[in-house]
């Protein structure tokens, strides 16, 4: 009986494995890790825009418009409590990616302000923050390929067959991915020119 039961429980196991069940759990670990790795890149932007605002606020008659957005964007893109669960939501996948990418774009739109502020773009401090910045945004863009791929890779073990038969009896739903409509605009670090004088509107 003893060995009916062992005989059973390898080949329990044997089948599990062709069926690409541990592909799933192994898959699903390294999707959980990118996506904490895209948060921590998004974490590490959110943290560097009180001293970006705070540095331009010091500049005399500074657009206040442009400095509202990105502060209302942060807020926004804070808001949204991410989660590892995240990436099992495509509508909250969906809003998230919508609010970090208000905050590219209102980021991209005060570097760009700042171009006709010749003493602004003289502060040390504040070209410190502009190059951490285009740094970041650069992780941010590697942590997002890895995720796709990551991303990928699962939801085509999830849809091909025979593993499809596996996800459908553990109930292995495919991930939602990073897709945006100006994703290329998004995905692009804000160059900024700081030796090339500034043109007065």
């Amino acid at each position: 009986m003893r060995r009916l039961l062992i005989a059973l429980t390898a080949s329990f196991a044997l089948l599990l494995g062709g069926c690409g069940y541990n592909d799933f759990q192994r898959l699903d670990e390294q999707v959980k890790a990118d996506w904490a790795g895209v948060l921590a890149q998004y974490q590490r932007r959110a943290d560097l825009i009180p001293s970006i605002v705070a540095t331009v606020k010091g500049e005399a008659n500074f657009e206040q418009e442009t400095l509202t957005r990105v502060v209302e964007a942060r807020s926004r893109a804070t808001a949204i409590q991410a989660t590892p669960e995240l990436v099992n939501d495509p509508a909250a996948m969906q809003k998230f990616q919508a609010a970090q990418g208000e905050l590219s774009g209102a980021l991209s739109r005060l570097l760009v302000v700042a171009e006709n502020y010749p003493n602004l773009k003289a502060n040390q401090g504040f070209r410190d923050l502009r190059t951490t910045l285009e740094g970041t945004e650069n992780r941010i863009n590697i942590a997002r390929d890895k995720y796709i791929k990551g991303v990928q890779n699962y939801n085509v073990l999830a849809r091909q067959f025979p593993t499809n038969l596996t996800a459908m009896i553990f109930s292995y739903q495919v991930k939602a991915t990073l897709t945006v409509d100006n994703e290329k605009a998004i995905s692009t670090a804000p160059v900024i020119n700081f030796d090339k004088p500034a043109e007065k509107k």
